[in-house]
């Protein structure tokens, strides 16, 4: 590869992200179905044409968000995976991850990427393998929990992970639609797992 063709793909690269960016904001302030890939142009303030050189259309753009959604997740399940106490990293895990989720931003675009999800097949894909690997990682925090005596036993532990997810998941949104207060909410939710889970 040659200097010229690195920096056009730099280019190339930071334009995209632009555009993203450019999307995200739009898809805030109106909502995925009532922004057109004319608005994400004006609003990253590039013509249409360079717009489609990048993306094919709006699909292919949410289809993008939805992806670098999954390299957000990194730092969750780099949390599941550290050593100590499975209680004390499962603390840890729950509060890291409300307060990122109660974000008045993450929860617009969460909901507008899931209910995308819900008519799109290859959203969905990109959706359910950000969610299928939280899952994975938090099935084996608890699983460790379990094996050292520290959690309870619980009669199916994937579905114990896919559910203490949605309880955070709906907690956050409470918090960024209600304003209810976090740290409240989040200790009651951290009273709520740990009767819930940690062996006595």
């Amino acid at each position: 590869m040659t200097s010229s063709e690195t920096k056009r793909d730099k280019a190339n690269a930071k334009r995209r992200q632009h555009i993203l960016e450019a999307a995200v904001l739009c898809f805030l302030e109106n909502g995925y179905h009532q922004t057109g890939v004319r608005d994400i142009a004006k609003r990253a303030g590039i013509s249409l044409g360079n717009l489609y050189n990048h993306f094919s259309g709006k699909h292919d753009v949410l289809a993008e968000i939805a992806a670098q959604e999954r390299a957000e997740l990194a730092p969750f399940l780099d949390l599941l995976a550290e050593d100590g106490p499975a209680e004390d990293v499962l603390t840890r895990f729950v509060t890291a991850y409300a307060e990122y989720l109660a974000s008045p931003e993450i929860v617009i675009l969460t909901l507008e990427i899931t209910s995308e999800a819900i008519r799109k097949p290859d959203i969905a894909e990109l959706f359910t393998g950000s969610r299928t690997a939280l899952v994975e990682a938090l099935t084996k925090l608890i699983g460790r929990g379990i094996s050292e005596g520290k959690m309870r036993t619980v009669s199916d532990v994937e579905e114990t992970a896919y559910l203490i997810l949605e309880v955070i998941e709906s907690t956050s949104y409470r918090i960024a639609i209600d304003g209810a207060p976090a740290k409240r909410v989040l200790d009651n939710l951290m009273g709520f797992f740990s009767a819930a889970l940690i062996a006595r």
